[in-house]
């Protein structure tokens, strides 16, 4: 199936950066102000000791660098005058920032060249592998593929269930009787998406929307309000989509559960079922169930195959 073209975030600047995680990472702006119009263009943390000793040669220019306990022990072994020269050329590398760990302070030839070359400088108590470990995942996140598509997203039973179809078809409606059940809401009618890593879509909603729901002949309802704050997901991975179509006579139906198609998100392949929907059926049961055929096959448990297999057996023992 079509999916909505991914926007890829090529780079991010230094300001958005720091604007976005200056709490989380307990960074203070030291010097170089004006640099935080430069852009980081690879979502991961350079610590440059290999640049420091004048080896050049594969240098991730593009990543923020960290100078930590050892870069900052190296860079003070050094007279002044062999500082400014190392810093210099690392700067010319074209770098996004730099960042120095565990509150030390920086040099008179960082402060210096720092300001000189509008390179922005930061410091944070962090250690440097907390500061790589938790500045990566931000990272990743800022960098990941995103998208918008139109459905429902739920946490049933824990598991990421996206609702989709045709408008009128019956969404709201059922995931209305799913948060009455006491599921979760995470996004009506529109979820944003995003890729995490290689293997996860994660859906949320608007932050405007959020907890709300459009009822046709009610209006716009308050999830929270009407069946409290559980009944509210910020996000949810998405592992399963539901698509509703209209029933039509002679139309095919999946009988056995043994064809498993998928629904293509940003590169990445979601159990995808298709539910008709026609007078009498109860669609948000109909829902709960799949979610949790989904995820007994989570735990390596499938139904059909299972099913599939004693029925051979059976009939290889008849003959």
């Amino acid at each position: 199936m079509a999916q909505v073209n991914p926007k890829i975030i090529e780079s991010i600047s230094v300001r958005e950066f720091f604007e976005s995680y200056a709490d989380k990472l307990q960074l203070e702006l030291v010097a170089g102000q004006d640099g935080l119009k430069r852009f980081i263009r690879e979502k991961s943390i350079n610590r440059p000791s290999l640049a420091l000793t004048g080896y050049f040669k594969h240098f991730a220019n593009r990543r923020m660098q960290l100078f930590g306990a050892g870069e900052m022990a190296y860079l003070r072994d050094l007279n002044e005058s062999a500082q400014y020269k190392v810093l210099r050329e690392i700067v010319a590398k074209h770098i996004p920032c730099l960042i120095v760990s565990r509150n030390f302070a920086p040099t008179k030839a960082m402060y210096s060249i720092a300001e000189e070359t509008n390179t922005a400088m930061f410091r944070t108590p962090m250690k440097s592998k907390d500061f790589v470990a938790e500045g990566t995942v931000l990272l990743e996140d800022k960098f990941a593929p995103r998208s918008t598509i139109y459905g429902t997203l739920l946490d049933v039973k824990g598991i990421g269930t996206l609702l989709r179809g045709k408008s009128g078809v019956g969404k709201s409606e059922c995931a209305l009787a799913l948060v009455e059940r006491g599921h979760s809401l995470v996004a009506d009618d529109v979820t944003y998406i995003k890729k995490v890593g290689e293997r996860e879509i994660v859906g949320t909603s608007a932050e405007i929307n959020r907890g709300y729901m459009e009822c046709r002949g009610i209006g716009i309802i308050s999830v929270a309000d009407l069946f409290g704050i559980r009944c509210v997901r910020v996000e949810k991975r998405i592992d399963l989509v539901v698509t509703f179509v209209e029933w039509q006579p002679g139309m095919e139906e999946e009988r056995t559960g043994l064809d498993q198609s998928t629904f293509d998100m940003l590169g990445i392949q979601i159990p995808h079922i298709q539910i008709p929907v026609r007078p009498g059926r109860d669609m948000a049961r109909l829902v709960e169930v799949g979610a949790l055929v989904q995820a007994l096959r989570l735990t390596g448990h499938d139904s059909a195959v299972e099913f599939n297999e004693r029925l051979i057996a059976t009939m290889a023992g008849d003959k």
